[in-house]
Formats: structure tokens, sequence, C-alpha cells
């Protein structure tokens, strides 16, 4: 049973978390990136919009990227 518990808990502390994407902050980076940085930062904060959408509507993970993806174009065509 020692065996077991020891085995577990090195498992869980080897195991990494996935963790998001931080948001890209513009000013954070030299001058001459930050048009670049700002261009990002937008991708982002529209595919997390997406993201937030697709939770909100329950989408199953097997749907999702199709989903998102969708979402992102319809976004990109009603900006032009």
């Amino acid at each position: 049973m020692n065996l077991f518990i020891r085995f577990t808990i090195i498992s869980l502390l080897l195991t990494t978390s996935v963790s998001a994407q931080k948001l890209v902050d513009p000013t954070a980076v030299a001058p001459e990136y930050r048009e670049a940085a700002e261009k990002r930062r937008a991708e982002q904060i529209k595919e997390r919009e997406c993201a937030h959408k697709a939770d909100i509507a329950k989408i199953l993970p097997r749907e999702r990227t199709a989903y998102l993806l969708q979402c992102l174009e319809t976004d990109a065509v009603k900006a032009n």
C-alpha cells in the first residue's frame, strides 16, 4: 500500500499541468515589435471569446475545434 501511495505521489509531481497561454502585453515588448504584439493580443482575445461561446453552448470536445474555427471565420468576415 505504501508503494502505491508513493508511486501515485511521484507520478502526480512529475506530470505538468497545462496552463492557458497568457495574453501578450504590448507594453512589455520592444518598440519595434509592439505592433505585432498588439495584433497577437487582438487574436488571442478573439480566440478566448470564441472559446467562451463554446463553453456557454456546451460544445462537445470532438466538435470544439470545428466550432472555434467557424467562430473565428465569422468574426473575420464581420471585421471586413
